[in-house]
């Protein structure tokens, strides 16, 4: 794997506080506190607490604001808003992932680079309502996550996958059961919320509280989830069997599972597609089901934009930048401090955190 090396003229640079634009003076998705950051998405290695500016997708405040405070210093841009910032034009675009997750497009004397932060391509059958669908963006340099860069994640239609979690649901109510279904509660929770709690379903739909914290923020920001119940100390007892109950990983053999009763669980990542990952997971049943790009999802993005230059972050860097070596592409990476989809699954808190009054919010 080839690290790419800050050059003195590149657009964006990485420095030990994260990537940093040196004509704009502000850095994207810093892992250390900074002064100015634009941050792609609300997921906790992308926006973390301590900076003294937020530049977002207005979509994504009350997220934010849910997560880092109330306080922070929030600036918001609507998809496609330029703004100037020092020497170079700013604007937001895109990204797919979650509510407000946006691509930073920034352009410097004619120069244009594009960082995706997080992405999911939207392919054939794959209905998202919960937030703005991917939108490729043309630039001279793509810097392009990698979570699932090998060409064994392929991703089924997501209403596929949806039909298989209903069956599966439909049978734990047939035996009396709870169905918990556990997926990280920013992004992943509003899909699975979004997909199943419709008229067809064959039961009442629960979130944890960490959920429904962040489903309230979905809906401020005008995203018409369907309303489900939160499971809290006064509600989890009175669960009728056969709900279906969304939370978060964390919640996997916790107190607070235990009290909803007889239940089968269930874990929707795309780390799924792995063999022996349920296995290792420990759940009765694993559904690939992800809001990251898949291989020929990340391929189709880096080719839409018809950048001469990729710089991968985190993820399999090393498989794709092979192969986008092979297509005659300059192909790099940077080193970062982002995570993957078992990062996000913090997001829940600890097993014994939602026990106590995160499982009553």
């Amino acid at each position: 794997m080839t690290a790419a090396s800050p050059a003195p003229d590149d657009l964006i640079q990485r420095r030990p506080e994260g990537l940093y634009c040196p004509p704009g003076g502000f850095y994207i998705d810093p892992w250390r506190p900074v002064e100015r950051a634009v941050i792609t998405h609300a997921h906790a290695d992308h926006a973390r607490w301590g900076h003294g500016h937020y530049l977002a997708h207005r979509d994504a405040e009350g997220l934010l604001r849910a997560r880092l405070g109330s306080d922070i210093h929030f600036q918001g841009l609507a998809y496609g808003e330029l703004l100037q910032l020092g020497d170079v034009t700013l604007s937001l675009h895109p990204a797919g992932h979650v509510l407000g997750s946006a691509q930073v497009r920034v352009e410097h004397r004619g120069e244009v680079w594009v960082v995706s932060g997080d992405y999911f391509v939207s392919g054939a059958g794959d209905i998202n309502t919960t937030c703005a669908p991917f939108e490729p963006v043309r630039c001279d340099v793509f810097i392009t996550e990698s979570t699932f860069g090998l060409p064994i994640y392929r991703w089924a239609p997501q209403t596929e996958v949806l039909a298989e979690m209903r069956a599966w649901w439909a049978a734990c109510a047939a035996e009396g059961r709870h169905a918990l279904l556990m997926g990280y509660s920013l992004g992943k929770a509003q899909r699975l919320v979004a997909g199943l709690a419709t008229a067809d379903a064959p039961g009442p739909v629960l979130v944890h509280g960490a959920v429904a914290r962040l489903n309230e923020a979905y809906r401020a920001a005008g995203v018409a989830l369907p309303e489900v119940t939160a499971v809290s100390a006064e509600t989890r007892v009175k669960a009728p069997r056969g709900a279906l109950v969304i939370a978060p990983p964390a919640v996997q053999g916790s107190r607070w599972a235990k009290a909803l009763g007889p239940h089968s669980d269930a874990f929707a990542s795309g780390w799924m597609r792995l063999r022996g990952a349920r296995r290792r997971r420990g759940v009765d049943r694993g559904f690939v089901f992800s809001d990251h790009a898949d291989w020929p999802g990340l391929l189709s993005a880096i080719r839409a934009t018809g950048a001469h230059r990729v710089i991968v972050t985190h993820g399999d860097e090393g498989a794709l930048i092979r192969y986008l070596g092979e297509l005659g592409l300059r192909a790099e990476a940077f080193v970062t401090e982002y995570g993957d989809e078992a990062v996000e699954g913090a997001e829940g808190g600890t097993a014994e955190s939602v026990t106590g009054t995160e499982a009553g919010a």
